[in-house]
């Protein structure tokens, strides 16, 4: 008889709990959401998180609040969503530096990229282009390649720092190709570019969105983009593959990420508010604007290509032993 109290009694409770989980999730959201940008403010990466976030609270009808968490590549930053409450209200904005290389360049990463997290959806491919001084004899991709295999000492190029989506670049390049190239680190990809710009330094390779004023200005000449398919920035600019490199794309994805085991129907409604945003003419623009190309797609697309980036990077940053700085 005591038994069967019991067993009433958890039913009961049960019955009660449920409709208030269910409203819970359909009231979503019901208090601001903060958004965690594991990096400093001023870049590309933060740059597009806060539109993104601003864009988000007018679709949602709640604040979403950006806060810069940097430290250790972004590993401090997307601790602190991995160990969220998974409610829908603490969000990551992913980097793919961060997600897909620092598991294979860092020693201990306080994470799992896959276990840790929910995603929401990609926000886009941020292009990466490979440019030059304008004292640099070559003007195509063929002649920095020839060039640096002259050099017994090699053909510097600098990117934003050890590790980084511009670092696996070069270094695929030269996998790739055989070039003889000198990996040169900065503290970030604006250093680079003017050491370029000074003639410090032959070749960078860093975003579109911080080389195409130079670019177009012609105080430094574009070589090629890693991308897919050209810039709509640069058109004139011929990609990897188009220069002779085959299977050649990198791009710096950046996207949104929830707790892992945040409930289905929250990662739905937004998934849902970022598609739109994306889908917009006004997104679109405002998002290649800052060097990014949108991408509407799926929570599980999104996470296909977090797990193949990992496997793709994996060889390229232990094969030439690169270390976290």
């Amino acid at each position: 008889m005591k038994l069967f109290r019991y067993l009433s009694l958890a039913i009961f409770l049960f019955s009660a709990i449920l409709p208030l989980t269910s409203f819970s999730q359909s009231n979503y959201p019901n208090r601001p959401i903060r958004l965690i940008i594991p990096f400093t403010p001023g870049g590309v990466t933060d740059t597009s998180g806060r539109y993104i976030a601003e864009q988000l609270s007018l679709k949602l009808g709640q604040q979403v609040i950006a806060d810069n968490k940097p430290g250790a590549s972004g590993n401090i930053g997307s601790n602190m969503v991995a160990t969220a409450e998974p409610d829908g209200y603490t969000l990551l904005l992913g980097y793919a530096g961060t997600l897909s290389i620092n598991p294979s360049l860092f020693e201990k990463v306080p994470f799992d990229s896959v276990k840790d997290f929910s995603p929401i959806g990609k926000i886009g491919d941020a292009i990466l282009i490979l440019v030059a001084n304008n004292d640099f004899q070559g003007k195509s991709l063929a002649d920095v390649i020839a060039i640096s295999k002259k050099d017994p000492n090699g053909l510097s190029y600098g990117t934003s720092g050890a590790g980084g989506t511009p670092h696996i670049a070069g270094e695929l390049l030269k996998q790739k190709t055989g070039a003889n190239l000198v990996h040169i680190p900065y503290k970030g990809g604006g250093q680079a570019l003017l050491d370029l710009l000074g003639g410090n330094i032959p070749l960078v390779y860093t975003a579109v969105a911080g080389a195409s004023q130079y670019v177009a200005a012609g105080r430094i000449k574009a070589i090629a983009v890693s991308s897919a398919k050209r810039s709509p920035s640069m058109p004139d600019v011929p990609t990897f593959i188009e220069s002779g490199v085959r299977d050649f794309v990198i791009d710096d994805w950046v996207g949104l990420l929830a707790p892992a085991k945040t409930p289905k129907p929250i990662i739905t409604k937004l998934n849902e508010a970022l598609n739109e945003i994306l889908n917009s003419p006004e997104g679109k623009a405002k998002l290649l604007s800052m060097g990014i190309f949108a991408s509407v797609g799926t929570p599980e697309k999104f996470s296909e290509q977090i797990k193949g980036d990992l496997i793709r990077f994996a060889p390229i940053v232990k094969g030439v032993q690169i270390k976290a700085e």
